[in-house]
């Protein structure tokens, strides 16, 4: 199976191309001027941004990953722009020159109502606070109507492989003045491979898909993990199901993490 994989330079994809070529899938890359391709994948020239590049970038696929976003970058427009018009584009390519072709898109479950009364289910209403998250819930609209065989996995907070990203998170905590027994959902690099996998597969065909490890963490715990400090707190607790994802669905469709919690990760220096 030949798959178009787009951001494969970024923080997920560097990690999952590798993991792809070793489970057999022929991957083609869209890649900008400049960037290296890594070993075992091949690559085509372009970019979400140019329609003229994406028509050699889709033709003879069978199944497109759409990993190429924008986030926590200050200039909104380019994050609009990347991340809306650059999947329009995409999917555009892909009715022209590839309308069987499945087409998996990786999302956030930083779409989710922050304040809900539950773990967030896939069925529960959107509420995007920023730029980022409410980008990426009007391109998941314009790939549910597209006629297109779709599906979307919205991944929680990511990490792992020495991607640098757990160790990012302190600062972030703070600044957004999170309580130290808030629980987050976490989902392993290795496990975003597992997920995409089963995609490929047509598991979570015409679906949103909720994908998180098993165990949400306290983020006290998280930030004591890369050796840092937070400090405690006994008070009451707002928002305590902000970032929690309820991934049963995920489950009931053949999804098992490899890295069950991020204390396995730490037991087994895959952090």
């Amino acid at each position: 199976m030949t798959i178009l994989v787009t951001g494969a330079t970024g923080l997920v994809g560097e990690r999952l191309v590798p993991r792809l070529v070793k489970a057999g899938f022929a991957c083609r890359l869209l890649l900008r001027t400049g960037k290296v391709c890594p070993p075992g994948a091949t690559a085509v020239t372009g970019d979400i941004l140019d329609p003229s590049t994406l028509s050699e970038a889709v033709r003879g696929v069978s199944a497109i990953v759409h990993l190429a976003a924008v986030f926590r970058n200050p200039d909104t427009d380019l994050i609009w722009r990347s991340n809306l018009e650059g999947t329009r584009n995409l999917i555009a390519a892909v009715q022209a020159d590839a309308p069987g072709a499945r087409f998996i898109m990786a999302s956030t479950s930083n779409v989710y109502d922050k304040n809900s009364t539950q773990p967030a289910r896939e069925t529960d209403r959107v509420e995007p606070q920023h730029a980022y998250p409410a980008s990426k819930v009007a391109a998941e609209k314009l790939l549910r109507e597209s006629g297109l065989n779709w599906s979307i996995s919205r991944f929680p907070f990511v990490y792992g492989d020495g991607d640098g990203h757990l160790e990012m998170l302190p600062k972030h905590l703070v600044a957004a003045g999170f309580h130290p027994a808030h629980r987050m959902s976490t989902i392993h690099h290795r496990d975003i491979a597992t997920a995409i996998k089963l995609a490929l597969a047509g598991a979570f065909d015409s679906r949103i898909v909720n994908i998180s490890d098993e165990a949400p963490t306290t983020v006290y715990e998280l930030v004591g993990l890369v050796g840092q400090r937070m400090k405690p707190s006994a008070e009451d607790m707002r928002n305590p199901w902000s970032l929690h994802v309820d991934g049963s669905l995920a489950r009931r469709l053949g999804f098992r993490p490899i890295v069950r919690t991020v204390h396995q990760a730490a037991q087994e220096g895959i952090l």
